[in-house]
């Protein structure tokens, strides 16, 4: 025992010397927390194109300064109940809530429920960037700390409604209520503050304005968890629930690249921390482009939407290196702020099968490689597809041209389903993954920035990317506060590999299932179609460009027999046409004219073999 006690002893010095010499370490660089109380307007953010034009200018999207005593009591309760129900009963940093996040995780296998209290997240919205990082996450629990000394529990709830970030641009309860309500903080209802406090979670997909529906369900959450907490009664939640809540009419915001603009402001306080001046933002977008695109997609489903059953368009352009040139993010930003580019999930069908011809290619495989078309059962599951007919052995380059959804499957289960998914990590795929045989299928759902960006790696020769939008970050005076260097995983697959996938994708667009995208020059690229027709895909590059395209309805009803290879790649052609600036007649003089040199040179060839035996 006396050993033990010493080694104890021992063991807590030290603890206690390497807890002290830690703070010291990330409290000597703590921001300033002169000003924490201040809330002045926001700042005014500008952003520039790639060629210097002004995009849009937008600001002081905050409402005005609340207290908690000038606030009814259900907006307060609703935080508390959803964010930090012991805010009242810990010092900053609750250890039971750390513990029963850290059980519930464990138990979930992935990360369903945070341990940080509000006065956590007060300081971290006050002071510090959402770097995920041990040293932000040290100073936070330093400045919580210190907030709690130095304020009362009303006034740091105050700090932080005050300045959470809502969505739609809005920070504070007060900006947030006028913006989706037409009502201040102290005007609104119980169930409209539930939906507030739920967009906590997730404010720019829980927002009445993103997705109403969502914000509605998650709405009902947040009134059973004020139930829980003791905050509601039954009878008082069954009322709310009931009650009729008065949304604001969406704003009437005209312009261009809205849906880019949106996705740039939301990451502008991960690069520069909490905004306390105006700046200036230099991004990646082509301008021009952007305006061509949003014409030409708003014309096209006015002119074929209702014909064909397609209500929603999304477009992502961008350069091998993952630069975004333009994003089109739905048909009518005014209708819905709801970036079905960059937010929606959506199942790509056989715009996946790259990924997994591509693992196969890695695995050994040619495209010569011989693989039979026939039917295949696995575990009571069987593929089947597009004619419902099979053709017996083919070649795997012939296999992707014809999107053989047999094939694509045996070649899933031969090489490993596991593997598949690790070649779309490496690509840049970061959904959730199914890990059935239906992988191969594109049977999950995913983003199409994130498969835009895959198809990318294949364009630029296998160097990984991240798909971005941000060169430069300045303030008013100049002072640069951020600006993109490199910013990529390196060489991720091999060039002879890239050079396979490439000799088969261009077939596809030759001969095969997206011959409505040929543009006259050498391309790349791959049709889907997701189960009954709710999605249409695809995806390509050439030259120095690559872009994606998906058609379907918001509501995941079927388009009338619409298919990768029909409408997708035929605006696929038209957005890569005026991305490279191809004269679609200039195009196909250039074809007429090789097709003619090809014809007088086999007449050449013909008589000179005569005359030269």
């Amino acid at each position: 025992m006396r050993f033990f006690l010493k080694w104890v002893f021992t063991l807590g010095i030290w603890g206690v010397i390497i807890i002290v010499f830690t703070t010291g370490y990330f409290a000597y660089d703590l921001p300033s927390t002169d000003k924490a109380l201040e809330v002045s307007r926001r700042p005014l953010v500008t952003l520039l194109a790639r060629d210097g034009s002004k995009i849009s200018e937008f600001g002081n999207l905050q409402g005005d300064t609340v207290q908690i005593n000038t606030l009814p009591r259900h907006l307060p309760h609703a935080v508390i109940a959803t964010e930090d129900r012991r805010f009242y009963n810990h010092f900053g940093i609750d250890f039971i809530g750390v513990i029963r996040a850290f059980i519930s995780n464990v138990k979930a296998g992935r990360i369903v429920q945070g341990g940080s209290t509000i006065s956590q997240q007060a300081a971290k919205n006050l002071f510090l960037t959402p770097a995920r990082t041990f040293k932000r996450k040290y100073q936070e629990l330093l400045l919580a700390f210190w907030l709690e000394q130095k304020f009362t529990k009303d006034q740091i709830l105050s700090i932080y409604l005050n300045r959470v970030y809502l969505g739609s641009g809005v920070y504070g309860v007060d900006a947030a209520s006028k913006k989706y309500f037409g009502v201040s903080a102290q005007e609104i209802s119980v169930f409209q503050s539930a939906i507030i406090a739920g967009l906590l979670k997730a404010p720019s997909k829980l927002n009445p304005n993103t997705d109403m529906k969502a914000a509605i369900l998650r709405g009902k959450v947040v009134i059973s968890n004020m139930v829980s907490a003791g905050y509601l009664s039954k009878e008082q939640a069954r009322k709310a629930l009931k009650e009729k809540r008065i949304y604001r009419k969406k704003s009437s915001s005209k312009g261009v690249a809205l849906y880019f603009r949106d996705w740039i402001s939301e990451q502008l306080r991960g690069f520069i921390g909490p905004l306390n001046h105006d700046v200036i933002v230099k991004t990646t977008l082509d301008i021009n482009l952007q305006a061509r695109i949003e014409r030409f997609i708003n014309n096209y489903l006015r002119k074929y939407g209702k014909h064909y059953n397609v209500s929603q368009c999304a477009i992502i352009v961008m350069s091998p290196k993952g630069e975004i040139l333009a994003m089109v993010g739905g048909r009518n930003y005014q209708d819905s702020q709801f970036n079905r580019s960059t937010q929606a999930r959506r199942q790509p069908g056989s715009a996946f099968k790259p990924v997994v011809y591509l693992t196969a290619i890695e695995s050994g495989l040619m495209p010569d490689s011989r693989v039979v078309d026939s039917p295949i059962l696995i575990n009571g599951w069987s593929p089947k597809n597009y004619d419902r007919r099979f053709s017996g052995a083919m070649s795997l380059k012939e296999s992707l041209v014809r999107s053989v959804n047999t094939i694509a499957v045996k070649i899933s289960e031969r090489v490993g389903r596991e593997k598949v998914i690790k070649t779309a990590r490496r690509l840049g795929i970061m959904a959730p993954l199914t890990t059935s045989p239906s992988l191969a299928l594109g049977t999950f759902g995913v983003s199409l920035i994130e498969l835009t960006g895959a198809y990318s790696v294949l364009a630029n020769g296998g160097k990984g990317i991240w798909p971005f939008g941000l060169r430069e970050i300045n303030d008013s005076s100049g002072t640069k506060l951020y600006h993109r260097r490199g910013g990529g995983a390196g060489q991720i697959i091999e060039p002879q590999h890239i050079k396979l996938m490439n000799n088969m994708m261009s077939e596809v667009i030759r001969s095969g299932t997206g011959k409505n995208a040929r543009l006259g020059i050498p391309a790349y690229g791959k049709t889907g179609t997701s189960q009954a027709f709710r999605d249409g895909w695809f995806i390509g590059y050439a030259k120095d460009v690559v872009a994606g395209v998906w058609i379907g309805n918001d509501d995941e009803s079927p388009m009338k027999r619409v298919t990768g290879g029909t409408l997708p790649a035929t605006i696929w052609r038209k957005v890569m046409r005026a991305a490279l600036q191809l004269n679609p007649a200039s195009q196909e003089l250039r074809v007429s004219h090789s097709k003619l040199v090809l014809k007088q040179k086999s007449i050449w060839d013909n008589l000179i073999s005569k005359i030269i035996p």
